[in-house]
């Protein structure tokens, strides 16, 4: 079998990168909207590709474990490539144990590996390497499968205020059993907001700040 003839499955999000181009000089490439990960190499492997920036971030907002969990319940071996360095230079705050133990668990609690690489190239590489070994030596095919987890209102609540600046899944959670629903959050005073636990004067003025403030066009826009 020739080259071209292993299949790597992208999702749509991934068009922006250099990597689509790079695989498909080496394969082809069928961009779809995946219900889980980002990368389809076989039948069994299931690939999330974070940047060192985007890992931090899926951590402070809840997204992480998600998206662990449902690759788990859809593939026998998904897998979890971070790309780029950065993960301890004190980007968005997180403490270094926080970060540690998030890659702990993923290695250790859910069995998943985790493959490092410099870039976007090391990275289109490291998929094709993967992808040509399952689908030429393995015999294993390739086709999108997977199913989002219906997520609950909870869910979705939490998810809208965990968007508002410096606000975890878990102070999402404090601010929605203080107020009961997101609009009271939305049309609470900074008064109110402040006497929510682990929330505080500074935080309460940054969250008003970004919901009264008036939205400014762009000046790209017509």
């Amino acid at each position: 079998m020739e080259e071209k003839e292993v299949i790597i499955y992208s999702d749509i999000r991934e068009a922006s990168s250099k990597i689509i181009d790079i695989l498909k000089k080496r394969c082809k490439v069928e961009e779809k909207s995946l219900p889980v990960g980002d990368y389809l190499l076989s039948k069994r492997v299931c690939v999330e590709r974070k940047t060192a920036s985007d890992f931090l971030q899926s951590i402070t907002d809840g997204r992480l474990f998600s998206q662990i969990k449902e690759m788990i319940e859809n593939f026998k071996n998904p897998l979890i490539i971070i790309e780029g360095n950065g993960l301890f230079n004190g980007e968005r705050k997180i403490h270094p144990n926080a970060i540690r133990g998030a890659l702990a668990s993923i290695a250790i609690d859910f069995g998943i590996p985790i493959l490092w690489t410099e870039n976007q190239l090391e990275t289109a590489e490291l998929l094709f390497s993967i992808a040509k070994r399952e689908q030429l030596e393995r015999k294993n095919s390739v086709s999108i499968r997977g199913k989002k987890k219906t997520r609950s209102m909870n869910e979705i609540q939490e998810y809208l205020i965990a968007g508002l600046p410096k606000i975890s899944r878990e102070k999402s959670r404090s601010l929605l059993k203080h107020f009961g629903t997101p609009q009271k959050i939305f049309t609470a005073s900074e008064e109110e907001l402040k006497n929510v636990e682990g929330v505080g004067e500074k935080l309460a003025k940054k969250i008003r700040k970004i919901l009264t403030k008036s939205y400014e066009k762009s000046i790209l826009e017509d």
